[in-house]
């Protein structure tokens, strides 16, 4: 068999490989400490998987995915905080900084079912209304990324400026527990770890999913040709809308796992800067592969993590090297390295093969077939 035909598997194993990776390997050799660290990457990782969907897969550059991470985290923090202070309890900060009163919108995030829901549905509100307003309006490029970081901006300002109700910039931090679990019980910890790269293995074969099914073709026929799309009778805006609502949600998630891994939320994890780091991540391992997101949000954090520790001083420029060699180097990012080495092995097969025309299935020498684009191709179906 021509190793071309079993190119569809090649994501799948490295699939595999991840998954080895973070639930064998990783426990069996790292410390506690190491492995809550890797636990915040994988929050991380969460979020740019829904980066490589809707900036990858759908061409809209998505500068504010800050917003989305803040939504889950604070909504996590503010449960926990409840939690904490028990049941009619106040959280600690509230009786330091206000009036030992809990303002009515934070009184149903007591329950912890109810604050799921929010995390879930609140982002994807919110992404649902922004993206209503703008690709209906046919507002993309360079002013949707400029809206979109505005956006995290302001949220990251507002944050600030509510110190009775959010912490100010000092955040919410010095959870207890997290549903029921003594989150310094290193036990607890790992569990958290787990959590965290499971739901990250997971989001990866959620994309591989929807990247198989006529909205993944679609959604790459829009980002190639969003007109002619339009024009052939499907409605670009609605299946941007759908991208855009699902990588919220995937952000979202991502802050809420990380809210007790690192035991603190503050403006600065969720503002301009932390958007785009993540974005970083998803162009440094690949933005249009499967894997490419994760792996290099996983690489960043441990990038970041590494330097600063080597280098105190200046481990940031060190950092801001290595993304300008990377990007210089392979625009595709890392994943265009075993595109490289796809190709040569499809170029290997190709020649011990058969010498039939290029392009032309053997047994069809004298058929001709001309090939429609992706738009025609999805819209089609």
């Amino acid at each position: 068999m021509r190793l071309s035909n079993l190119r569809w598997a090649y994501p799948y194993v490295g699939w595999l490989l991840l998954a080895v990776a973070l639930l064998v390997l990783a426990p069996a050799v790292l410390s506690d400490f190491r492995l809550g660290l890797l636990a915040k990457y994988c929050c991380y990782a969460i979020a740019a998987v829904g980066i490589g969907l809707a900036w990858g897969r759908g061409g809209m550059l998505v500068l504010g995915q800050g917003l989305y991470f803040g939504i889950g985290a604070y909504a996590m923090a503010m449960h926990l905080k409840l939690a904490d202070a028990g049941p009619g309890g106040v959280p600690d900060f509230m009786a330091l900084y206000g009036d030992a009163t809990v303002p009515a919108w934070w009184e149903p995030l007591r329950n912890g079912g109810l604050a799921l829901v929010v995390i879930l549905v609140l982002p994807a509100l919110v992404a649902g209304l922004l993206g209503l307003a703008v690709f209906k309006r046919r507002i993309k490029g360079a002013y949707f990324a400029i809206l979109s970081q505005a956006l995290a901006a302001a949220f990251a300002i507002l944050l600030v400026g509510q110190v009775k109700t959010t912490g100010g910039a000092n955040g919410l931090n010095n959870f207890q527990g997290f549903f029921g679990y003594a989150l310094f019980d290193p036990a607890n910890k790992r569990m958290l770890y787990f959590i965290a790269a499971g739901i990250l293995l997971i989001s990866i074969l959620v994309m591989a999913w929807l990247y198989s099914t006529r909205f993944g073709e679609l959604l790459v026929a829009v980002r190639d040709g969003e007109e002619r799309v339009r024009f052939l009778g499907t409605d670009p805006a609605n299946v941007k809308l759908a991208a855009y609502v699902i990588a919220a949600v995937l952000a979202s998630i991502g802050g809420a796992l990380f809210v007790p891994i690192a035991g603190i939320v503050s403006p600065d994890d969720v503002g301009v800067v932390a958007s785009i780091g993540l974005l970083a991540g998803v162009a440094l391992g690949g933005r249009a592969s499967l894997l490419g997101p994760a792996v290099g949000a996983l690489l960043v954090g441990y990038a970041e993590t590494s330097l600063s520790e080597a280098f105190p001083g200046s481990w940031s420029y060190f950092q801001g090297a290595l993304f300008v060699l990377v990007i210089l180097l392979l625009p595709g990012g890392l994943a265009q390295l075993l595109g490289l080495v796809g190709r040569l092995n499809v170029r290997r097969g190709n020649s011990v093969d058969d010498h039939s025309p290029r392009g032309v299935p053997r047994g069809k020498q004298g058929e001709t077939e001309v090939p429609r684009s992706a738009s025609e191709e999805a819209a089609a179906r």
